[in-house]
């Protein structure tokens, strides 16, 4: 491909054409003629006498769209910027000839579905066979027929018209997915808070206790580097730790005294109910999970990813680092991290928020209770994020803080410690 061949592709275009009509016809053809179809044509040849006899011709068919130039160096800027829907493209031209540009243009996905017709007196098959692995469209040997010409330019337009449809459908319907998508998320978070708060207004009249769990386990996530979907899964999550309270009767839930200790036991069943109200499970696949959390992964392979989540956290909340939580004394690693982010959430909460059968501690107090219990109640890597993200857990304590009415407050200190155990 060079300047010497030139010559051969500024041979003489003649072909019989019936002047004035919309479409190009032999003479003596009774056919009407097609009309042409709406679409910009660009032409590159490095020869303007090619590119002013091929204009003419697609004029004489209808076409009046046209971008031309006979500089290769810039056919590829003047193709983003008029973003023709057909390029016809000589092959010999000097500095940068049409291989090299349509190269270039199959590279960029701007020009995916491009037609792209070889406009060329070179008859060398290998040329050939080099262009259509490039991804040419169609070849118009040179001097062109207006016969060849027109058809091939219309039904290129028409396959360029059907894939921009397709492109503008699948478009349109991509956002309609992403809006039904955002819409059910949307309602289903809105689902797991109602239920979440349907719970805790049990022995909570606010119910806000479940958003600042929820929040302070988000941020807890965060602050252990952990992935963004598995922080906004955890907030949710999160705040269907104690939904099992539905099943525990108001007698035994709403006690302002101390409980005794079969009642203390029905309490600790809130686990056992929450986890099955989100994800049921059988007396088998409970034994399976004493004996390592990974195995009890797989009774919790149905529903959604943040249902699993959220069942796990309810189960698993009360565990203890040290293996003295319940309900299957699991310790250690052996422990969900989702119930050892949220056993320090919902702890922190429970001892700093006030409650209509108690008052709030101070910060520092809950600080130092917590501290107390790293290694033993608490994983001390989710402590440690904790305690860096202090500023985000006050803020968030003051934006949902509960407004209580107070009852008569229990009789012992005890019966404090079994309500927020609880």
């Amino acid at each position: 491909m060079n300047a010497s061949n030139t010559s051969t592709d500024t041979a003489v275009f003649s072909a019989p054409v019936v002047p004035g009509s919309h479409g190009v016809l032999p003479q003596g053809n009774s056919a009407k003629p097609v009309a042409a179809l709406p679409g910009k044509i660009m032409i590159v040849d490095d020869e303007i006498a090619n590119v002013l006899v091929v204009k003419k011709y697609l004029e004489r068919a209808g076409y009046r769209d046209f971008e031309t130039t006979t500089d290769s160096t810039s056919a590829f800027r003047i193709l983003e910027t008029s973003m023709p829907d057909v390029l016809l493209l000589d092959i010999n031209m000097p500095n940068v000839d049409g291989i090299q540009v349509l190269e270039r243009v199959r590279q960029d996905p701007r020009f995916k579905h491009l037609p792209v017709l070889i406009l060329t007196a070179n008859t060398d098959e290998r040329i050939k066979l080099v262009c259509l692995e490039l991804g040419a469209t169609d070849f118009l040997l040179k001097p062109v027929d207006p016969m060849d010409l027109t058809p091939r330019v219309r039904n290129s337009l028409q396959s360029k018209s059907f894939q921009d449809r397709l492109q503008h459908h699948a478009a349109e319907l991509e956002l309609k997915v992403e809006q039904r998508t955002r819409e059910l998320e949307a309602s289903r978070r809105e689902v797991i808070y109602c239920l979440a708060r349907a719970a805790e207004m049990r022995d909570n009249d606010t119910g806000n206790h479940v958003i600042r769990v929820g929040r302070f386990a988000g941020i807890i996530a965060a602050g252990m580097g952990l992935p963004d979907w598995f922080v906004r899964d955890i907030e949710m999550a999160a705040q269907l730790h104690d939904v099992g309270k539905i099943a525990i009767p108001d007698a035994i839930l709403l006690k302002p005294g101390k409980l005794e200790p079969e009642e203390f036991d029905v309490i600790q069943n809130h686990v056992k109910f929450g986890h099955q109200i989100i994800q049921p499970h059988t007396s088998t696949d409970a034994r399976r999970m004493r004996t390592h959390v990974e195995l009890g992964a797989d009774m919790l392979s149905n529903g959604s990813a943040l249902m699993r989540l959220a069942a796990s956290i309810a189960q698993t909340h009360h565990e203890k680092f040290d293996g003295s939580g319940y309900p299957l004394g699991l310790a250690g690693s052996d422990i969900p991290l989702e119930g050892r982010i949220t056993a320090v959430a919902d702890v922190f909460d429970a001892l700093s928020a006030e409650r209509p059968y108690k008052k709030a501690m101070p910060r520092e107090k809950c600080f130092s209770i917590l501290e107390e219990g790293r290694g033993s109640h608490f994983d001390p890597d989710v402590l440690d994020a904790f305690f860096d993200c202090t500023k985000e857990i006050v803020r968030v304590q003051l934006d949902y803080m509960d407004h209580c009415e107070p009852t008569p407050a229990p009789t012992t200190a005890a019966a404090v410690t079994n309500q927020d155990e609880s």
